[in-house]
C-alpha cells in the first residue's frame, strides 16, 4: 500500500530537516530582497537571514507562509543543500544587476539538481572537457590556441561547426534556456559540482548568434576556472576562443574580404550561411586577422547601423539550434509512464521551471505564467 503523506506530516519533515540554502535558492529565483520576502510573510528581515545562514530554523508555520509566498512546494526546504556551483560568467558585471546575477546563479543551481535527478534515471554523456587554462598574460597559451586544441579534441573536422548546442551536449555540457524574464542578462556559464552549464538567452532570437554565444561560453568553460568573472580580459579571451573555434584563421582568412565595396555584402551574406556566424562576427574576424583596416571596418559597422542589421541580420535560418539533452530525458521519463508531478513529488521543485529547464524550446512569458 502507498504511504500518503498528510500535510502536516510534510510540513513536519519540512520544518526537521529545513535547509537555508534551499530558502536562498528559492528567494533568488523569484528575485526577492530578504527584505521583501520578510514583508510578505509578516517576520523580520533578521530572521529571513538567520534560516538562510543555519543560526535558527522555522517552525511549520512558518514553513508553509515561506512555501506559499516563494511557490514552491513545502518538502523543498527539506531536499538537502543544493548542489554547488561556481560564479556565473556573465558578460557584464557591471551591467547586470546584483539581484540579477543572484538569480542566474540560482538557476544555475537548480538546473543542476535538475540534470542530477534525472540522470538517475536517464544515462547521460560523460561529462568531459578539455582543460586548457589561458591565463591573463597568455603565458602557456593562447585563446586561439585553445580554439584549436578543443577542435581536435571534438573531432571537428576542417570548414563550419555543423551544430554548436549537439557538440558541446554530447561532451556532458548542460545546455539550457532561462527564465523568459530574465531577458536583460545574456548567455552564461558555470561549472556545477556535477556538470557544466550553459544558460541560454530565450529572446535571443538569433540561430548565428547564439552559436556564437555558445562557443563564447565554451570558451570559458574550458580556459577559465579560476578567472574573475565578467572581467574584461577573459570575456575578450572568450570571444576570441569562440572566433577561431567557428572560423579558424587558416581555414576563414583567405575568403575575407578587404573592405564591403562592391558585391561585398553579398558576399559576405554567403559566408554568413556557410560558417554559420553572424556578419557582425565576420566583420570583426576580418579586423582582427588585419584583413580589413580599421577604417573599412568603421564604414562596414556604419552601414550595418543605417541598415538596422546591428538589431537584426538577415539571414537564411531562422530557427535555433535546439539543446536536447534534458529535454530527451523528460520525454524518456514521460513514455515510461512517470509524470511531471509524481517525478518531482518528493523534491518539491517548481514543476512551471522544471518544464523551462527541460524545454527543446524558449520558453514564452505568457507561456511561463500559464505554468505557474
Amino acid at each position: 500500500m502507498v504511504e500518503v503523506r498528510r500535510p502536516s506530516q510534510t510540513l513536519a519533515a519540512a520544518a526537521s530537516f529545513f535547509n537555508g540554502e534551499r530558502l536562498t535558492m528559492a528567494r533568488q529565483l523569484k528575485r526577492l530582497k530578504k527584505s521583501h520576502l520578510a514583508t510578505l510573510i509578516e517576520m523580520s528581515p533578521a530572521s529571513v537571514t538567520a534560516w538562510e545562514s543555519g543560526a535558527k530554523q522555522p517552525n511549520r508555520a512558518t514553513v508553509a507562509k515561506l512555501a506559499l509566498a516563494l511557490q514552491v512546494e513545502p518538502q523543498f526546504f527539506g531536499g538537502g543543500a543544493p548542489p554547488k556551483t561556481n560564479r556565473p560568467h556573465f558578460r557584464s558585471l557591471r551591467s547586470t544587476p546584483q539581484i540579477a546575477q543572484d538569480e542566474a546563479e540560482a538557476y544555475g543551481r537548480f538546473v543542476a539538481e535538475v540534470a542530477g535527478m534525472l540522470e538517475n534515471a536517464v544515462e547521460f554523456p560523460e561529462a568531459l572537457l578539455p582543460d586548457l587554462p589561458v591565463d591573463p598574460d597568455e603565458r602557456s597559451m593562447t585563446p586561439e590556441e585553445a580554439a584549436r586544441e578543443a577542435r581536435a579534441f571534438f573531432g571537428v573536422v576542417p570548414g563550419p561547426v555543423q551544430h554548436v548546442v549537439r557538440l558541446v551536449e554530447r561532451s556532458g555540457v548542460v545546455v539550457v534556456f532561462s527564465e523568459p524574464g530574465v531577458a536583460a542578462i545574456d548567455a552564461y556559464s558555470l561549472h556545477s559540482s556535477t556538470r557544466p552549464i550553459i544558460v541560454l538567452n530565450p529572446v535571443k532570437d538569433d540561430y548565428y548568434r547564439q552559436r556564437f554565444d555558445v562557443a563564447h561560453e565554451l570558451g570559458h568553460l574550458i580556459m577559465h576556472h579560476d578567472a574573475e568573472p565578467g572581467g574584461k580580459v577573459a570575456e575578450e579571451q572568450a570571444n576570441r576562443f569562440a572566433s577561431e573555434f567557428l572560423m579558424p584563421a587558416e581555414e576563414i582568412a583567405p575568403s575575407l574580404p578587404v573592405s564591403t565595396a562592391g558585391k561585398a555584402w553579398a558576399y559576405l551574406a554567403e559566408l554568413k550561411e556557410y560558417w554559420g556566424v553572424s556578419l557582425a562576427a565576420l566583420l570583426y574576424r576580418a579586423r582582427a586577422l588585419g584583413i580589413m583596416s580599421d577604417v573599412s571596418y568603421r564604414n562596414a559597422v556604419i552601414r550595418m547601423s543605417q541598415n538596422g542589421w546591428r538589431r537584426a541580420e538577415p539571414g537564411r535560418i531562422s530557427s535555433l539550434e535546439m539543446p536536447s539533452m534534458l529535454p530527451r530525458a523528460r520525454e524518456v521519463l514521460y513514455e515510461a509512464g512517470v509524470d511531471e508531478a509524481s517525478f518531482l513529488a518528493g523534491s518539491g521543485l517548481p514543476v512551471g521551471l522544471y518544464a523551462v529547464a527541460a524545454s527543446r524550446v524558449p520558453v514564452t512569458a505568457a507561456l511561463r505564467e500559464a505554468m505557474s
